[in-house]
């Protein structure tokens, strides 16, 4: 009997520190659970320790196979689901906020941060100051308009570098095709790349130096 109650107050110790580490990471403002832990981008891959959310900074889910306790064994599934999405990518590079003020007045915000996966030729801000203000505007002012312009950028499937320079063209969500040319640089249409394979949970982001337009736009904007 006596063996009975020293195990018992052992395994209550257990349980109680259990609950307050769990009440600790609940009151630092994590939402906790023994599956996962919603965090910033911030990531140490020494411990796999998460690590707050900057402020107004959507907290990507990252799963832990968890062991015994919190010392969690890490798979590489769960490693790769915690990269950011595409439009939190785009949100945090900071040369994209032409873009991404495009992709919320055209509602694509949700269609971004779905599954895919996605490449997506991404135009900077500097490549959107190319347009005359009035297109510009024209377009983040009409809805149907913008969403066409913005899904000619997207090309369903992930599609890296190395694949891009063995195409000459490349069906876009959109419905229409994009040129792709392979010289000195490659070109978009008429859109440099400038920088390739910016990896997301979602997909791939290569930068553009213009936006580039659908065909049979052209010539009303």
């Amino acid at each position: 009997m006596t063996k009975i109650k020293q195990f018992s107050s052992v395994l209550g110790a257990a349980v109680g520190s259990l609950l307050l580490t769990q009440t600790a990471y609940a009151g630092s403002g994590y939402q906790h659970s023994m599956k996962s832990e919603a965090v910033g981008s911030n990531y140490s891959n020494a411990v796999y320790q998460p690590v707050r959310a900057s402020a107004g900074q959507q907290a990507p889910v990252r799963a832990y196979q968890v062991g015994m306790g919190y010392g969690a064994k890490h798979s590489s599934m769960s490693y790769d689901n915690a990269k950011p999405d595409i439009v939190d990518t785009a949100i945090s590079a900071g040369s994209f906020d032409t873009l991404v003020t495009a992709i919320k007045a055209a509602d694509l915000v949700e269609t971004l941060k779905g599954k895919g996966p996605f490449t997506v030729f991404a135009p900077t801000d500097a490549a959107f100051a190319k347009l005359p203000k009035d297109t510009l505007n024209a377009l983040l002012s009409d809805k149907k308009a913008l969403a066409k312009v913005l899904t000619y950028h997207v090309v369903a499937g992930q599609v890296k570098a190395e694949d891009v320079v063995k195409l000459n063209s490349a069906s876009t969500v959109e419905g229409q095709s994009v040129n792709i040319t392979v010289g000195d640089s490659v070109m978009v249409n008429n859109a440099k790349v400038t920088k390739t394979d910016i990896m997301t949970s979602n997909g791939v982001i290569h930068v553009i130096d213009s936006v580039i337009l659908p065909p049979d736009m052209i010539s009303k904007l």
